[in-house]
């Protein structure tokens, strides 16, 4: 007579919730990361280091209407910031979860697949946020930079972050199939996003680049970012420093949502749960 064998039950308790599980694996996260203290450390300064470096050397050039070179590029750095804790994060510590095979024993596990990428998900946003904090803090400490001044402008700059986040986080989970190990992966992740920096007018004003150079950052998110943020710091007037002559939300809103569904559609073709090694 044959017998039918299934998962032996994990006690006579029923799982959590899904979200409460998300929570948990949320604080886990956040716990591991900051105690990589070198990490931390360089994480949150390599954007501050940035603004002081290009400050020191362009700091007080005129942009117009008042406003100075690194007045402009504090909100434009914020793109950096969101993409560092986001993308450039999740991309390698989600390839260095698949070569040790913590990827795999999760996936084993009963544990709702959904709760580790929402715990990666809550450990993003919460870093994302800190670096755009403290970011913002320097730049009107030590710059001048002035915060969002009507509550249209707020609630550009907090749509423009949510977005910023989704789109990141979802291109975060996609680009972690790319490194084949985890010792590659810094190296693979951060070389694209490093020029994509500067073809999108993170470092320099967009209508500075030549324009064979404007049509590829304008393919891309992070030129689309740059922007928004800027539209939510800024007076209208320096809209004019962009080719269009105008902010542009709805094509702003309408590029980002339509590399949300790319990197979505990457993600569930592409994401992989074992490292290539295993099979």
């Amino acid at each position: 007579m044959s017998t039918v064998t299934s998962r032996p039950a994990l006690g006579s308790k029923r799982l959590p919730p899904a979200w409460r599980i998300a929570l948990s694996r949320g604080r886990l996260e956040i716990k591991v990361f900051f105690r990589e203290r070198d990490a931390v450390v360089f994480g949150f300064a390599l954007p501050i280091v940035f603004v002081a470096l290009f400050g020191a050397i362009f700091g007080n050039e005129p942009i117009g209407h008042g406003y100075t070179y690194v007045q402009v590029l504090v909100p434009s750095m914020l793109v950096m910031g969101v993409a560092s804790s986001s993308l450039v994060n999740l991309g390698i510590w989600i390839t260095s979860d698949r070569e040790d095979g913590t990827l795999r024993r999760l996936y084993l596990s009963p544990m709702p697949r959904m709760a580790y990428f929402l715990g990666k998900i809550i450990m993003m946003v919460v870093v994302g946020a800190l670096e755009t904090v403290l970011l913002v803090g320097v730049g009107v400490l030590a710059y001048g930079v002035e915060l969002p001044p009507t509550g249209e402008k707020w609630l550009i700059g907090i749509g423009m972050m949510l977005l910023s986040f989704a789109v990141f986080g979802v291109l975060g989970v996609a680009v972690s199939s790319l490194p084949r190990s985890a010792r590659s992966a810094p190296a693979v992740i951060n070389f694209p996003v490093l020029v994509l920096y500067f073809v999108s007018g993170v470092f320099l004003p967009y209508n500075q680049l030549p324009g064979w150079l404007q049509q590829i950052g304008a393919v891309f998110p992070l030129k689309w970012m740059v922007q928004g943020f800027q539209s939510a710091f800024l007076p209208d007037d320096l809209a004019l420093s962009w080719p269009t002559h105008e902010w542009e939300h709805g094509r702003i809103v309408l590029v980002l949502l339509a590399w949300l569904v790319i990197g979505l559609v990457i993600c569930l073709t592409t994401f992989r749960w074992k490292d290539r090694r295993h099979g």
